[in-house]
C-alpha cells in the first residue's frame, strides 16, 4: 500500500507538503524491512535540515538505519510519541508514525521527489 497523496525518495521515506511544511516519515516498506523498531533519533526543533542529507536514526531489533531529509528547511516539530512508542512508525508509518515536521527552505526541490509510482518501481527493482 503506497499512498498516492505522498511523494517519496528513493532512501524510503515519504513526504506529505501542507503550504510550507513537510510532515516526514518512512515508508511501509522501510519499517518492514526493518522489523520491530525500537528506538528513533530524531533532531531539535529548529535544527536545519538538507534534502538527501542524514537528519536522525532508527534503530530497530534487526539493524541500526539512517534516516535522510527528503526536501531542506527547519525543523517545526517532532513526534514525541516515538520518544515513548516508537514502535508507533510499525503501526502506522503513514499516520500517527510521522517523525518531523519542517518549514521548507525551497520548494523547487519537491520536483526531485518521486511519486507513488515512481516509487512502486523503486521498491520492485530492489
Amino acid at each position: 500500500m503506497i499512498p498516492k497523496n505522498l511523494q517519496y525518495t528513493k532512501e524510503h521515506e515519504w513526504v506529505k507538503i501542507d503550504g510550507s511544511v513537510a510532515t516526514i516519515g518512512i515508508t511501509q516498506h522501510a519499517q518492514s524491512e526493518l522489523g520491530d523498531i525500537v528506538f528513533v533519533e530524531m533532531p531539535e526543533i529548529g535544527k536545519a535540515v538538507t534534502q538527501l542529507k542524514e537528519f536522525g536514526v532508527v534503530e530497530s531489533v534487526k539493524t541500526v538505519s539512517n534516516l535522510y531529509a527528503p526536501l531542506s528547511g527547519t525543523v517545526e516539530a517532532v513526534n514525541e510519541l516515538l520518544s515513548d512508542k516508537p514502535e508507533t512508525i510499525n503501526k502506522d508509518p503513514y499516520g500517527e508514525g510521522w517523525i518531523i515536521k519542517v518549514a521548507l527552505a525551497d520548494k523547487n526541490e519537491v520536483k526531485k521527489l518521486l511519486s507513488a509510482e515512481a516509487y512502486e518501481k523503486v521498491i520492485a527493482s530492489a
